[in-house]
């Protein structure tokens, strides 16, 4: 898959490693100018801003916490003015919220602060920063791509409050591709287990057991999620509203 990209400029929140390190670079690759998201204060970001420019990439940071209203809409105004324009925005940015799976029937082990951080985090800030670029993105005629999860289809994931939050972020994808249409496309990718560094500590076992169940024998690298998002962005003129599952065929 190859795009040329020179003219075209993309927003990836999320941006200081696994999946949206990968996509900033791709669409480096392909000649876009891109901005990287990251919290303020985390050095990954610094090291994956200086890492894409070392590569050659036009590229700019768009440091914010999204958790944060007011910081997500400035971060996206200011991402907007040091491009010139928004032809993607790309909502990558997401939380396990902890580093140990919840058993699925272990009520007690999902808080109150969980589901205030998972839904604040994965799916508040996805319309914080779509509401805030609306208006670049209908100029430039562009698209938004949303991180989602197989999780959200009803897989189970590191927490049942971490499935809802994707789930809703699969409808919510729909229902700005509602909003935004004519002049915006909003789809979303839906990953199964993917090689990056998210912080969740799966058993070797589990690792194991899921590759053996998932038809073609591997699980994603953070490249074939950061082509399919690509795809997303700046192909398939005529998709709108979907949320596409890339598992390798685990969940179907």
């Amino acid at each position: 898959m190859v795009f040329s990209l020179h003219d075209r400029t993309a927003l990836i929140t999320g941006g200081a490693s696994g999946i949206g390190l990968e996509t900033a670079r791709m669409l480096g690759e392909f000649g876009a100018k891109i901005a990287i998201n990251y919290l303020p204060g985390d050095p990954r970001g610094a090291e994956a801003l200086a890492a894409l420019k070392a590569e050659g990439y036009d590229v700019v940071g768009a440091p914010a916490d999204l958790g944060d209203a007011e910081q997500a809409a400035e971060m996206v105004r200011k991402a907007v003015s040091d491009l010139g324009r928004l032809d993607l925005l790309v909502n990558n940015a997401g939380t396990p919220g902890l580093t140990r799976p919840v058993p699925i029937n272990d009520l007690d082990g999902i808080t109150e602060e969980l589901w205030a951080t998972l839904l604040n985090v994965n799916l508040m800030s996805v319309f914080r920063c779509s509401k805030a670029a609306a208006g670049a993105l209908k100029e430039s005629g562009g698209a938004i791509v949303n991180t989602a999860s197989i999780a959200g289809f009803g897989a189970v994931a590191s927490s049942i409050a971490y499935s809802a939050s994707k789930a809703a972020v699969i409808n919510l994808t729909k229902n700005l591709a509602r909003a935004l249409a004519p002049d915006v496309r909003v789809n979303a990718v839906a990953p199964g287990c993917v090689e990056s560094s998210w912080s969740i500590e799966w058993s070797k076992e589990r690792s194991e057991s899921t590759i053996e169940a998932t038809p073609l024998r591997r699980i994603c690298s953070t490249r074939d999620v950061a082509e399919l998002i690509v795809f997303l962005g700046f192909g398939g003129r005529m998709i709108t509203g979907q949320t596409v599952a890339i598992d390798g065929g685990v969940f179907m």
